[in-house]
C-alpha cells in the first residue's frame, strides 16, 4: 500500500507485485489560506484525510475481491517542507505550516544579515527562503508563545509530514523521517547525513527535538491503520513525493532525471553518491535512499508551467479546453517570432529573477492566436532546457534521459518539442500516481518483494520514449531567440 499525501488530497493506493495499481481511494484536503501570505492546514484534520482514503482504496480492493491480509508493506510519500509541530503528549502546539506559505520573508532577510548563506548552502545544499521548514518554524518561536516555551523546555517534537503520520499511525511509538524530507528543512547536513547541531544553534532553536533518521526504504514501525487492518502491517518506506517520482519513474542512476510537468514544475536530476554544491540557481537534496546507498540530486524549480496555459484559458479565452492547444501549436510553422515568457510570479531556476513580470513579445499583424498558444507551449520545453543545461555545468554530467510526468505530459507538441530541444530520448510512464508508484516499490525492496533496483528497472521497461528527429535546426532557432528574450536588460 502506497500513502501519498499531498497539499491539496490524499491518494491511497494498491500495487501487486508487477506494479499495477489494484485499488485506489482519494480524498480531497482543506488548506488554509489566510492574510499575508500564511498557509496552514489542521494537522489532526490530516491524519483523519488519510484514514479516509485508506478507507476508500481497501473498500475498492475488498470489491475486487482481495484480502486486507494479502498487504504486505506500507509506504508514504507526502508533500514537502510542510511540518507539524507537537507536544510529548501528541498534541499539536500550531497548524500545520505548509510549504507555500511566506511567513518568514523577514525571518530569511534577517538568516542573510547574519552572514548564514554560505554555510547553510554549504551544509545543507539549499538556500535560505521561506520554502523550507526551518524558516517558518524560527517565525512560530519569535511570534507564538507556547511554542517557544516548548523548545525552550525540550517538549517541542518537529516533524515534516511523514513523520508526523508516522507518529499518529503507531499511536506514538515511532518518531522518525527518511534522508529526503530531512534534506528539504535546513537542519539536515547532507555531507554527515544527520542533524546539524551548529545551524539549529545559529538558528536559536536549541532544545527542539528532531526525529530519528533512516534511509527511504528501511523499517520505520508497524500500524493497524488506525484500526482499518486486521493486524499491524510494516511501514517500510517514507519519502517525499517529488523524490519518490522520480524513484518511480526509474532515475536511479547518474545523468537520469524527471521532469514533473503540472501547475509549476519540478525537475530531479540524479547525479550519483556525492553532493554537488551548485554554482547556476539548483538547490542539492538527496535523490532517494536505501539501506547502504544514497543517491544525491540536483533540483530546479519552474514556477509558472500549466498555469500559462490556465491564464491563456481563463483570462485571454484563447480556446475553451486545455488539450486544444497541441492541435493549435501545430496549425502553424513555428512561433512566428512571438516569446512568452511566463514570470507570472517572477522566474524560477536559474533565473531566479522573483520580481520580473511576464511578457509576450515579437507580435506583429500578422501573429494570429495560434502564435500566441504556440509561444506559450514552447516555454515550458525552454524553460526545461535552461535548467538541464545548469545541472549540467555544475553536475559535470550529461542529461541520458528525461522521465516526464504530470498534466502536461500527455501533450504530445511539448514533449516532441522538449525531445528535439534536448536532443535526448524523453520518456512517459504514462502512470498518474508516480508518486505513489515510487513508495510502493521501495517498501517492496524493504521487504523483499522486490530482489533489487535493477529488478524494478524491468518493470520500468514498458515507458513510451520519444526520440529527437534528425533535424533540430528549428527549434535551436527558437532556443536562441528565447534566450535573447530573457536574457534582456
Amino acid at each position: 500500500m502506497a500513502i501519498d499525501q499531498g497539499t491539496s488530497s490524499t491518494k491511497s493506493l494498491l500495487f501487486d507485485d508487477k506494479g499495477q495499481a489494484m485499488a485506489k481511494g482519494s480524498e480531497p484536503l482543506h488548506t488554509h489560506y489566510l492574510d499575508n501570505g500564511f498557509v496552514e492546514q489542521d494537522p489532526e484534520e490530516i491524519y483523519r484525510n488519510v484514514l479516509v482514503s485508506v478507507k476508500k482504496c481497501l473498500e475498492q480492493f475488498s470489491e475486487k475481491g482481495f484480502n486486507e491480509n494479502e498487504i504486505a508493506a506500507i509506504g508514504i510519500s507526502n508533500q514537502r517542507e510542510t511540518f507539524v509541530i507537537w507536544d510529548k503528549e501528541g498534541k499539536p502546539l500550531y497548524n500545520a505550516v505548509v510549504w507555500q506559505c511566506k511567513r518568514s520573508v523577514e525571518v530569511c532577510e534577517q538568516l542573510k544579515q547574519k552572514d548564514l548563506s554560505d554555510p547553510i548552502r554549504e551544509k545543507t545544499g539549499l538556500v535560505i527562503d521561506p520554502y523550507f521548514s526551518a524558516t517558518k518554524l524560527i517565525w512560530l518561536f519569535q511570534n507564538n508563545d507556547s511554542v517557544k516555551k516548548a523548545v525552550q523546555a525540550g517538549n517541542a517534537f518537529f516533524g515534516t509530514i511523514d513523520t508526523w503520520l508516522l507518529y499518529k499511525l503507531t499511536n506514538g511509538k515511532e518518531y522518525a523521517t527518511d534522508y529526503t524530507n530531512a534534506s528539504r528543512t535546513l537542519f539536515f547536513n547532507l555531507h554527515t547525513l544527520d542533524w546539524d547541531e551548529e545551524l539549529i544553534s545559529a538558528y536559536g532553536l536549541e532544545g527542539v527535538r528532531l526525529p530519528v533518521l533512516r534511509p527511504s526504504s528501511a523499517l520505520f514501525g508497524e500500524t493497524s491503520l488506525g484500526g482499518l487492518l486486521p493486524a499491524p502491517v510494516p511501514v517500510t518506506a517514507m519519502i517525499g513525493d517529488s523524490h519518490a517520482a522520480a524513484f518511480g519513474e526509474g532515475c536511479s542512476e547518474e545523468g537520469t532525471a524527471k521532469a514533473t510537468l503540472g501547475t509549476g514544475c519540478s525537475i530531479l536530476m540524479n547525479i550519483g553518491d556525492k553532493p554537488v554544491q551548485s554554482a547556476n540557481g539548483m538547490v542539492t537534496t538527496i535523490c532517494w535512499s536505501i539501506g547502504g546507498r544514497i543517491d544525491y540530486a540536483l533540483e530546479g524549480v519552474i514556477v509558472s508551467c500549466g498555469a500559462t496555459i490556465e491564464w491563456l484559458k481563463n483570462e485571454l479565452s484563447l480556446f475553451k479546453e486545455s488539450h486544444e492547444t497541441e492541435a493549435m501549436a501545430a496549425a502553424v510553422e513555428d512561433n512566428g517570432g512571438v516569446y512568452l515568457v511566463p514570470a507570472f510570479s517572477g522566474l524560477g531556476s536559474p533565473h531566479w529573477q522573483m520580481e520580473r513580470r511576464a511578457e509576450i513579445s515579437g507580435i506583429s499583424f500578422g501573429t494570429n492566436k495560434n502564435h500566441i498558444v504556440r509561444a506559450a507551449l514552447e516555454s515550458i520545453p525552454y524553460q526545461v532546457m535552461d535548467v538541464v543545461t545548469a545541472m549540467e555545468k555544475d553536475a559535470k554530467l550529461s542529461l541520458k534521459e528525461l522521465m516526464a510526468d504530470g498534466g502536461i505530459s500527455t501533450n504530445q507538441f511539448v514533449i516532441r518539442f522538449l525531445a528535439d530541444l534536448l536532443g535526448k530520448a524523453v520518456a512517459t510512464i504514462g502512470m498518474p500516481d508516480v508518486s505513489a508508484l515510487g513508495a510502493a516499490y521501495l517498501a517492496g525492496l524493504q521487504t523483499g518483494l522486490y530482489a533489487s533496483i535493477e529488478a524494478l528497472k524491468r518493470l520500468n521497461s514498458d515507458k513510451k520514449r520519444h526520440l529527437p528527429r534528425p533535424d533540430q535546426s528549428k527549434v535551436n532557432k527558437g532556443y536562441a531567440g528565447w534566450q535573447k528574450t530573457i536574457n534582456k536588460k
